[in-house]
Protein backbone atom coordinates (compact mmCIF):
# COMPACT_ATOMS: atom_id res chain seq x y z
CA UNK A 1 0.00 0.00 0.00
CA UNK A 2 1.51 3.35 -1.07
CA UNK A 3 1.98 6.17 1.45
CA UNK A 4 -0.83 8.77 1.46
CA UNK A 5 0.12 11.45 -1.08
CA UNK A 6 -1.34 14.96 -1.45
CA UNK A 7 -0.55 17.92 -3.68
CA UNK A 8 -2.24 21.02 -5.08
CA UNK A 9 -4.44 20.16 -8.07
CA UNK A 10 -4.68 23.24 -10.30
CA UNK A 11 -7.89 21.90 -11.85
CA UNK A 12 -9.80 21.78 -8.56
CA UNK A 13 -7.78 24.62 -6.96
CA UNK A 14 -7.38 22.49 -3.83
CA UNK A 15 -4.78 20.29 -2.14
CA UNK A 16 -6.13 16.79 -2.82
CA UNK A 17 -5.24 13.25 -1.88
CA UNK A 18 -3.86 11.57 -4.97
CA UNK A 19 -5.64 8.41 -6.15
CA UNK A 20 -4.41 7.02 -9.50
CA UNK A 21 -6.71 5.11 -11.85
CA UNK A 22 -4.63 1.94 -11.37
CA UNK A 23 -3.53 1.19 -7.82
CA UNK A 24 0.20 1.63 -7.27
CA UNK A 25 0.86 2.95 -10.79
CA UNK A 26 1.11 6.56 -12.04
CA UNK A 27 0.92 7.73 -15.64
CA UNK A 28 2.42 11.21 -15.96
CA UNK A 29 2.89 13.65 -18.82
CA UNK A 30 5.15 16.70 -18.65
CA UNK A 31 5.47 19.46 -21.23
CA UNK A 32 9.00 19.49 -22.61
CA UNK A 33 11.05 22.40 -23.97
CA UNK A 34 10.71 24.24 -27.26
CA UNK A 35 14.24 23.65 -28.50
CA UNK A 36 14.92 26.94 -30.29
CA UNK A 37 17.18 28.34 -27.54
CA UNK A 38 18.77 27.43 -24.22
CA UNK A 39 16.56 26.59 -21.23
CA UNK A 40 17.14 29.26 -18.57
CA UNK A 41 17.37 28.43 -14.87
CA UNK A 42 13.70 29.35 -14.42
CA UNK A 43 12.73 26.62 -16.87
CA UNK A 44 15.03 24.22 -15.04
CA UNK A 45 13.39 25.06 -11.68
CA UNK A 46 10.14 23.68 -13.12
CA UNK A 47 11.85 20.42 -14.13
CA UNK A 48 13.57 20.11 -10.73
CA UNK A 49 10.21 20.32 -8.96
CA UNK A 50 8.66 17.82 -11.38
CA UNK A 51 11.61 15.52 -10.62
CA UNK A 52 10.91 15.89 -6.89
CA UNK A 53 7.25 15.01 -7.55
CA UNK A 54 8.21 11.86 -9.45
CA UNK A 55 10.79 10.73 -6.89
CA UNK A 56 8.43 11.51 -3.99
CA UNK A 57 5.75 9.36 -5.63
CA UNK A 58 8.34 6.58 -6.02
CA UNK A 59 9.42 7.06 -2.38
CA UNK A 60 5.76 6.67 -1.42
CA UNK A 61 5.69 3.32 -3.21
CA UNK A 62 4.27 4.19 -6.65
CA UNK A 63 5.53 2.94 -10.01
CA UNK A 64 5.71 6.04 -12.24
CA UNK A 65 5.79 6.15 -16.04
CA UNK A 66 6.58 9.63 -17.36
CA UNK A 67 6.36 10.89 -20.94
CA UNK A 68 7.80 14.20 -22.19
CA UNK A 69 7.55 15.86 -25.59
CA UNK A 70 10.19 17.91 -27.38
CA UNK A 71 8.64 20.82 -29.31
CA UNK A 72 10.60 21.10 -32.54
CA UNK A 73 7.80 22.54 -34.70
CA UNK A 74 4.65 24.64 -34.42
CA UNK A 75 5.30 26.89 -31.40
CA UNK A 76 4.73 30.49 -32.47
CA UNK A 77 6.26 33.50 -30.71
CA UNK A 78 2.80 34.42 -29.39
CA UNK A 79 0.48 31.94 -27.72
CA UNK A 80 -2.35 33.66 -29.62
CA UNK A 81 -1.30 31.82 -32.84
CA UNK A 82 0.49 34.87 -34.19
CA UNK A 83 4.11 35.81 -34.81
CA UNK A 84 6.87 33.62 -36.18
CA UNK A 85 7.55 29.94 -35.50
CA UNK A 86 10.16 29.91 -32.71
CA UNK A 87 12.13 27.10 -34.39
CA UNK A 88 12.36 29.05 -37.65
CA UNK A 89 13.39 32.18 -35.76
CA UNK A 90 16.16 30.20 -34.03
CA UNK A 91 17.37 28.81 -37.36
CA UNK A 92 17.50 32.30 -38.91
CA UNK A 93 19.29 33.70 -35.86
CA UNK A 94 22.08 31.14 -36.07
CA UNK A 95 22.12 30.49 -39.84
CA UNK A 96 21.43 26.78 -39.38
CA UNK A 97 18.68 24.39 -40.41
CA UNK A 98 15.71 23.90 -38.07
CA UNK A 99 16.77 20.31 -37.37
CA UNK A 100 20.32 21.41 -36.55
CA UNK A 101 18.89 23.94 -34.11
CA UNK A 102 16.59 21.30 -32.60
CA UNK A 103 19.44 18.80 -32.11
CA UNK A 104 21.81 21.36 -30.59
CA UNK A 105 19.35 22.81 -28.10
CA UNK A 106 17.86 19.41 -27.19
CA UNK A 107 21.36 18.23 -26.24
CA UNK A 108 22.00 21.48 -24.34
CA UNK A 109 18.70 21.11 -22.48
CA UNK A 110 19.41 17.58 -21.31
CA UNK A 111 22.98 18.48 -20.29
CA UNK A 112 21.51 21.02 -17.84
CA UNK A 113 18.56 18.76 -16.97
CA UNK A 114 20.96 15.96 -15.97
CA UNK A 115 23.42 18.25 -14.16
CA UNK A 116 20.85 19.24 -11.49
CA UNK A 117 20.15 15.62 -10.59
CA UNK A 118 16.97 15.02 -12.59
CA UNK A 119 15.84 11.57 -13.68
CA UNK A 120 15.17 11.46 -17.42
CA UNK A 121 11.59 10.64 -18.52
CA UNK A 122 10.82 7.09 -19.58
CA UNK A 123 9.70 8.36 -23.00
CA UNK A 124 10.99 11.47 -24.80
CA UNK A 125 9.18 12.15 -28.09
CA UNK A 126 9.88 14.98 -30.56
CA UNK A 127 6.75 16.47 -32.13
CA UNK A 128 8.09 15.86 -35.65
CA UNK A 129 7.87 12.09 -34.99
CA UNK A 130 4.09 12.19 -34.61
CA UNK A 131 2.63 13.99 -37.64
CA UNK A 132 0.28 11.07 -38.57
CA UNK A 133 -1.15 11.07 -35.01
CA UNK A 134 -1.76 14.84 -35.19
CA UNK A 135 -3.56 14.55 -38.53
CA UNK A 136 -5.75 11.71 -37.26
CA UNK A 137 -6.86 13.62 -34.16
CA UNK A 138 -7.67 16.71 -36.25
CA UNK A 139 -9.74 14.59 -38.68
CA UNK A 140 -11.77 13.19 -35.75
CA UNK A 141 -12.32 16.68 -34.27
CA UNK A 142 -13.58 17.88 -37.67
CA UNK A 143 -15.91 14.88 -37.95
CA UNK A 144 -17.31 15.55 -34.47
CA UNK A 145 -17.91 19.22 -35.27
CA UNK A 146 -15.35 20.61 -32.82
CA UNK A 147 -13.13 22.04 -35.55
CA UNK A 148 -13.48 24.02 -38.78
CA UNK A 149 -11.39 25.03 -41.79
CA UNK A 150 -10.91 28.73 -42.53
CA UNK A 151 -8.33 30.52 -44.66
CA UNK A 152 -6.67 27.19 -45.38
CA UNK A 153 -6.01 26.49 -41.68
CA UNK A 154 -7.84 24.17 -39.25
CA UNK A 155 -9.12 25.71 -36.01
CA UNK A 156 -10.65 24.32 -32.82
CA UNK A 157 -14.06 25.87 -32.14
CA UNK A 158 -14.16 26.77 -28.43
CA UNK A 159 -17.82 27.87 -28.65
CA UNK A 160 -18.79 24.16 -28.85
CA UNK A 161 -17.67 23.60 -25.25
CA UNK A 162 -19.81 24.00 -22.12
CA UNK A 163 -16.86 25.45 -20.21
CA UNK A 164 -13.69 26.39 -22.06
CA UNK A 165 -12.15 28.08 -18.99
CA UNK A 166 -11.67 24.87 -17.02
CA UNK A 167 -8.96 25.96 -14.61
CA UNK A 168 -10.36 29.27 -13.37
CA UNK A 169 -12.56 31.50 -15.44
CA UNK A 170 -11.27 34.74 -13.98
CA UNK A 171 -7.60 33.74 -14.14
CA UNK A 172 -7.87 32.52 -17.73
CA UNK A 173 -9.94 35.46 -18.94
CA UNK A 174 -7.38 37.82 -17.46
CA UNK A 175 -4.57 35.89 -19.16
CA UNK A 176 -6.49 36.04 -22.43
CA UNK A 177 -6.75 39.82 -22.23
CA UNK A 178 -3.04 40.11 -21.50
CA UNK A 179 -2.22 37.72 -24.34
CA UNK A 180 -4.33 39.49 -26.98
CA UNK A 181 -2.73 42.94 -27.10
CA UNK A 182 -3.24 45.78 -29.52
CA UNK A 183 0.22 45.25 -31.01
CA UNK A 184 -0.49 41.59 -31.86
CA UNK A 185 -1.97 40.93 -35.26
CA UNK A 186 -5.36 39.27 -34.80
CA UNK A 187 -6.12 36.12 -36.79
CA UNK A 188 -9.16 37.14 -38.85
CA UNK A 189 -9.95 33.51 -39.72
CA UNK A 190 -11.02 32.71 -36.16
CA UNK A 191 -14.74 32.58 -35.38
CA UNK A 192 -14.02 33.25 -31.70
CA UNK A 193 -11.14 35.04 -30.05
CA UNK A 194 -10.31 31.92 -28.00
CA UNK A 195 -10.25 29.51 -30.98
CA UNK A 196 -6.81 28.03 -31.66
CA UNK A 197 -5.01 26.51 -34.63
CA UNK A 198 -4.76 22.75 -35.01
CA UNK A 199 -3.05 22.81 -38.44
CA UNK A 200 -1.39 25.62 -40.39
CA UNK A 201 -1.07 25.51 -44.17
CA UNK A 202 1.21 27.54 -46.40
CA UNK A 203 -1.48 30.24 -46.39
CA UNK A 204 -0.01 31.13 -42.97
CA UNK A 205 3.71 31.00 -43.80
CA UNK A 206 4.98 30.52 -47.34
CA UNK A 207 8.57 29.89 -46.19
CA UNK A 208 7.94 27.42 -43.37
CA UNK A 209 11.00 25.14 -43.19
CA UNK A 210 9.18 22.06 -41.91
CA UNK A 211 5.97 21.03 -43.68
CA UNK A 212 3.98 17.89 -44.40
CA UNK A 213 1.18 16.76 -46.68
CA UNK A 214 -2.25 16.76 -45.03
CA UNK A 215 -5.93 16.58 -46.09
CA UNK A 216 -5.99 20.40 -45.78
CA UNK A 217 -2.87 21.12 -47.80
CA UNK A 218 0.87 21.23 -47.17
CA UNK A 219 1.55 22.59 -43.72
CA UNK A 220 2.45 21.83 -40.11
CA UNK A 221 0.74 21.32 -36.74
CA UNK A 222 -0.19 23.92 -34.16
CA UNK A 223 1.60 23.81 -30.82
CA UNK A 224 -1.18 22.51 -28.56
CA UNK A 225 -2.06 19.37 -30.54
CA UNK A 226 1.29 17.67 -29.92
CA UNK A 227 0.98 17.16 -26.16
CA UNK A 228 -2.47 15.58 -26.45
CA UNK A 229 -1.36 13.15 -29.15
CA UNK A 230 2.02 12.24 -27.66
CA UNK A 231 0.48 11.51 -24.25
CA UNK A 232 -2.21 9.28 -25.82
CA UNK A 233 0.36 7.51 -27.99
CA UNK A 234 2.39 6.39 -24.97
CA UNK A 235 -0.03 6.49 -22.01
CA UNK A 236 -3.42 5.73 -23.53
CA UNK A 237 -6.75 7.54 -23.16
CA UNK A 238 -6.22 8.50 -19.50
CA UNK A 239 -3.33 10.10 -17.64
CA UNK A 240 -3.11 10.58 -13.89
CA UNK A 241 -0.95 13.73 -13.66
CA UNK A 242 -0.07 16.44 -16.18
CA UNK A 243 2.81 18.79 -15.25
CA UNK A 244 4.06 22.17 -16.41
CA UNK A 245 4.90 25.69 -15.36
CA UNK A 246 2.19 28.17 -14.33
CA UNK A 247 2.66 29.97 -17.65
CA UNK A 248 1.39 26.80 -19.39
CA UNK A 249 -2.01 26.90 -17.63
CA UNK A 250 -3.51 29.27 -20.17
CA UNK A 251 -3.81 28.86 -23.06
CA UNK A 252 -1.68 25.72 -23.55
CA UNK A 253 -3.15 23.36 -20.96
CA UNK A 254 -6.62 24.81 -21.35
CA UNK A 255 -6.43 24.03 -25.06
CA UNK A 256 -5.02 20.56 -24.43
CA UNK A 257 -8.05 19.70 -22.28
CA UNK A 258 -10.45 21.17 -24.84
CA UNK A 259 -9.17 19.12 -27.78
CA UNK A 260 -8.36 15.93 -25.81
CA UNK A 261 -11.73 15.56 -24.10
CA UNK A 262 -13.61 16.53 -27.27
CA UNK A 263 -11.66 13.85 -29.15
CA UNK A 264 -11.99 11.17 -26.45
CA UNK A 265 -15.50 11.93 -25.19
CA UNK A 266 -14.48 11.58 -21.54
CA UNK A 267 -12.29 13.14 -18.84
CA UNK A 268 -8.63 12.96 -19.86
CA UNK A 269 -6.53 13.97 -16.84
CA UNK A 270 -7.71 14.37 -13.23
CA UNK A 271 -4.64 15.98 -11.59
CA UNK A 272 -2.66 19.01 -12.83
CA UNK A 273 0.66 20.01 -11.23
CA UNK A 274 2.16 23.47 -11.88
CA UNK A 275 5.34 25.10 -10.56
CA UNK A 276 5.60 28.85 -10.04
CA UNK A 277 8.03 31.28 -11.69
CA UNK A 278 11.65 31.95 -10.87
CA UNK A 279 12.10 35.73 -10.79
CA UNK A 280 15.12 37.97 -10.75
CA UNK A 281 15.09 41.53 -9.42
CA UNK A 282 13.50 42.79 -12.64
CA UNK A 283 10.74 40.17 -12.79
CA UNK A 284 10.12 36.77 -14.39
CA UNK A 285 13.07 35.03 -16.05
CA UNK A 286 12.68 34.94 -19.82
CA UNK A 287 14.69 34.49 -22.99
CA UNK A 288 13.63 37.91 -24.34
CA UNK A 289 15.81 39.89 -21.91
CA UNK A 290 19.09 39.22 -23.70
CA UNK A 291 21.71 36.79 -22.36
CA UNK A 292 20.17 33.56 -21.08
CA UNK A 293 21.27 32.45 -17.61
CA UNK A 294 21.57 28.67 -17.77
CA UNK A 295 22.78 25.92 -15.45
CA UNK A 296 25.85 25.59 -17.70
CA UNK A 297 26.63 29.30 -17.17
CA UNK A 298 26.32 28.80 -13.40
CA UNK A 299 28.77 25.90 -13.71
CA UNK A 300 31.20 28.09 -15.68
CA UNK A 301 30.99 30.64 -12.86
CA UNK A 302 32.13 27.96 -10.40
CA UNK A 303 28.80 26.82 -8.94
CA UNK A 304 28.00 23.15 -8.49
CA UNK A 305 24.69 22.59 -10.37
CA UNK A 306 23.39 20.70 -7.33
CA UNK A 307 23.76 23.91 -5.31
CA UNK A 308 21.11 25.38 -7.63
CA UNK A 309 18.89 22.33 -6.95
CA UNK A 310 19.45 22.84 -3.20
CA UNK A 311 18.52 26.53 -3.62
CA UNK A 312 15.24 25.50 -5.30
CA UNK A 313 14.42 22.84 -2.69
CA UNK A 314 14.57 25.43 0.10
CA UNK A 315 11.44 27.08 -1.34
CA UNK A 316 7.96 25.67 -2.02
CA UNK A 317 7.19 24.86 -5.65
CA UNK A 318 3.94 26.90 -5.63
CA UNK A 319 5.66 30.10 -4.49
CA UNK A 320 7.55 32.47 -6.80
CA UNK A 321 11.27 32.22 -6.05
CA UNK A 322 13.58 35.24 -6.37
CA UNK A 323 17.03 34.47 -7.74
CA UNK A 324 20.17 36.48 -7.05
CA UNK A 325 23.81 35.51 -6.95
CA UNK A 326 23.94 36.56 -3.29
CA UNK A 327 21.14 34.08 -2.54
CA UNK A 328 22.94 31.38 -4.55
CA UNK A 329 26.19 32.11 -2.66
CA UNK A 330 24.32 31.67 0.60
CA UNK A 331 22.88 28.36 -0.65
CA UNK A 332 26.39 27.25 -1.70
CA UNK A 333 27.82 28.03 1.75
CA UNK A 334 24.98 26.11 3.45
CA UNK A 335 25.36 23.18 1.04
CA UNK A 336 29.12 23.00 1.60
CA UNK A 337 28.66 22.98 5.40
CA UNK A 338 26.12 20.17 5.00
CA UNK A 339 28.56 18.16 2.88
CA UNK A 340 31.30 18.74 5.46
CA UNK A 341 29.06 17.40 8.24
CA UNK A 342 28.31 14.30 6.18
CA UNK A 343 32.05 13.83 5.48
CA UNK A 344 32.70 13.65 9.24
CA UNK A 345 30.48 10.56 9.61
CA UNK A 346 32.24 7.19 9.97
CA UNK A 347 30.99 4.27 7.89
CA UNK A 348 31.18 1.61 10.57
CA UNK A 349 28.87 -0.21 12.97
CA UNK A 350 25.35 -1.44 12.23
CA UNK A 351 22.27 0.46 11.06
CA UNK A 352 19.60 0.97 13.72
CA UNK A 353 16.59 -0.06 11.62
CA UNK A 354 14.04 1.40 14.05
CA UNK A 355 15.66 4.85 13.92
CA UNK A 356 15.98 4.64 10.12
CA UNK A 357 12.30 3.77 9.68
CA UNK A 358 11.24 6.55 12.06
CA UNK A 359 13.13 9.18 10.06
CA UNK A 360 11.94 7.76 6.74
CA UNK A 361 8.34 8.12 7.96
CA UNK A 362 8.92 11.76 8.97
CA UNK A 363 10.58 12.48 5.61
CA UNK A 364 7.76 10.77 3.68
CA UNK A 365 5.19 12.91 5.53
CA UNK A 366 7.01 16.01 4.24
CA UNK A 367 7.55 15.11 0.60
CA UNK A 368 4.17 13.35 0.30
CA UNK A 369 2.42 16.39 1.80
CA UNK A 370 2.36 18.80 -1.17
CA UNK A 371 6.13 18.45 -1.61
CA UNK A 372 7.29 20.30 1.51
CA UNK A 373 10.95 20.12 0.50
CA UNK A 374 12.07 22.84 2.94
CA UNK A 375 10.74 20.79 5.87
CA UNK A 376 12.28 17.64 4.37
CA UNK A 377 15.70 19.34 4.53
CA UNK A 378 15.00 20.27 8.16
CA UNK A 379 14.35 16.57 8.87
CA UNK A 380 17.74 15.83 7.27
CA UNK A 381 19.43 18.22 9.74
CA UNK A 382 17.49 16.60 12.58
CA UNK A 383 18.88 13.23 11.53
CA UNK A 384 22.44 14.56 11.58
CA UNK A 385 21.89 15.78 15.16
CA UNK A 386 20.08 12.60 16.29
CA UNK A 387 21.35 10.41 19.12
CA UNK A 388 22.27 7.48 16.90
CA UNK A 389 25.42 6.08 15.30
CA UNK A 390 27.05 7.36 12.11
CA UNK A 391 26.18 4.24 10.11
CA UNK A 392 22.47 4.91 10.73
CA UNK A 393 22.88 8.57 9.80
CA UNK A 394 24.52 7.61 6.51
CA UNK A 395 21.66 5.18 5.79
CA UNK A 396 19.13 7.98 6.48
CA UNK A 397 21.00 10.38 4.16
CA UNK A 398 21.14 7.74 1.41
CA UNK A 399 17.40 7.13 1.79
CA UNK A 400 16.47 10.85 1.68
CA UNK A 401 18.70 11.42 -1.33
CA UNK A 402 16.43 9.18 -3.41
CA UNK A 403 14.19 12.27 -3.53
CA UNK A 404 16.49 15.21 -2.76
CA UNK A 405 19.11 13.97 -5.28
CA UNK A 406 21.84 16.21 -3.82
CA UNK A 407 24.46 13.43 -4.08
CA UNK A 408 25.55 14.20 -0.53
CA UNK A 409 27.51 11.01 0.20
CA UNK A 410 29.48 11.21 -3.05
CA UNK A 411 30.25 14.90 -2.39
CA UNK A 412 31.33 14.04 1.16
CA UNK A 413 33.61 11.27 -0.09
CA UNK A 414 35.19 13.64 -2.62
CA UNK A 415 35.72 16.21 0.15
CA UNK A 416 37.38 13.60 2.37
CA UNK A 417 39.66 12.47 -0.45
CA UNK A 418 40.52 16.09 -1.23
CA UNK A 419 41.36 16.64 2.45
CA UNK A 420 43.81 13.72 2.50
CA UNK A 421 45.47 14.43 -0.85
CA UNK A 422 47.94 17.26 -0.25
CA UNK A 423 51.11 18.21 -2.00
CA UNK A 424 54.34 16.79 -0.49
CA UNK A 425 55.66 20.21 0.56
CA UNK A 426 52.55 20.99 2.63
CA UNK A 427 52.62 17.51 4.17
CA UNK A 428 56.30 17.93 5.15
CA UNK A 429 55.57 21.35 6.68
CA UNK A 430 52.63 19.97 8.72
CA UNK A 431 54.57 16.96 9.99
CA UNK A 432 57.53 19.19 10.93
CA UNK A 433 55.17 21.53 12.81
CA UNK A 434 53.57 18.60 14.65
CA UNK A 435 57.05 17.40 15.67
CA UNK A 436 58.05 20.91 16.88
CA UNK A 437 54.83 21.09 18.88
CA UNK A 438 55.51 17.67 20.41
CA UNK A 439 58.99 18.81 21.50
CA UNK A 440 57.56 22.03 22.99
CA UNK A 441 54.96 20.07 24.96
CA UNK A 442 57.68 17.67 26.18
CA UNK A 443 59.62 20.69 27.44
CA UNK A 444 56.38 21.98 29.06
CA UNK A 445 56.57 25.06 26.76
CA UNK A 446 52.80 25.15 26.25
CA UNK A 447 52.82 28.72 24.92
CA UNK A 448 54.95 27.61 21.95
CA UNK A 449 52.80 24.50 21.46
CA UNK A 450 49.65 26.68 21.29
CA UNK A 451 51.39 29.11 18.93
CA UNK A 452 52.25 26.22 16.55
CA UNK A 453 48.60 25.04 16.65
CA UNK A 454 47.43 28.58 15.76
CA UNK A 455 50.06 28.84 13.03
CA UNK A 456 48.67 25.69 11.42
CA UNK A 457 45.07 26.93 11.76
CA UNK A 458 45.96 30.14 9.93
CA UNK A 459 47.19 27.97 7.06
CA UNK A 460 43.91 25.99 7.04
CA UNK A 461 45.19 22.94 8.94
CA UNK A 462 43.40 21.60 12.01
CA UNK A 463 45.17 19.19 14.37
CA UNK A 464 43.65 16.92 16.98
CA UNK A 465 45.29 14.88 19.77
CA UNK A 466 44.01 11.30 19.89
CA UNK A 467 45.04 8.06 21.62
CA UNK A 468 46.67 7.00 18.37
CA UNK A 469 48.63 10.26 18.08
CA UNK A 470 48.10 13.62 16.41
CA UNK A 471 45.80 13.66 13.34
CA UNK A 472 45.31 16.59 11.01
CA UNK A 473 43.02 17.73 8.20
CA UNK A 474 42.43 20.70 5.91
CA UNK A 475 39.58 22.99 6.98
Amino acid sequence: MAHKFTFYNTLSRNIEEFNPREEGKVSMYTCGPTVYHYAHIGNIRTYIMQDVLIKSLMYAGYDVKRVMNITDVGHLSSDADTGEDKMLAGAKREHKSVMEIAKYYTDAFFADFDAVGNKRPDVIEPATNCIPEFIHMIEVLLEKGYAYVAGGNVYFDTSKLKDYYVFSSEVEKEALQVGVRDDVEEDVNKKNKTDFVLWFTKSKFEDQALKWESPWGVGYPGWHIECSCISMKHLGEYIDIHCGGVDNIFPHHTNEIAQSESYLGHEWCKYWFHSNHLNDQSGKMSKSKGAVLTVSVLKEKGYDPLVYRFFCLQSHYRKPLVFSFDALDQAAATFNKLVKRVAELKDDGAVDEAVLKDFEAKFADCVCGDLNTAMAITILYDALKADTNDKTKLAIIESFDKVLSLDLIAHAKALSEEGTSVDPELEKYVLDAIERRAQAKKAKDFATADAIRNELLEKGIEIKDTREGVVWKKV
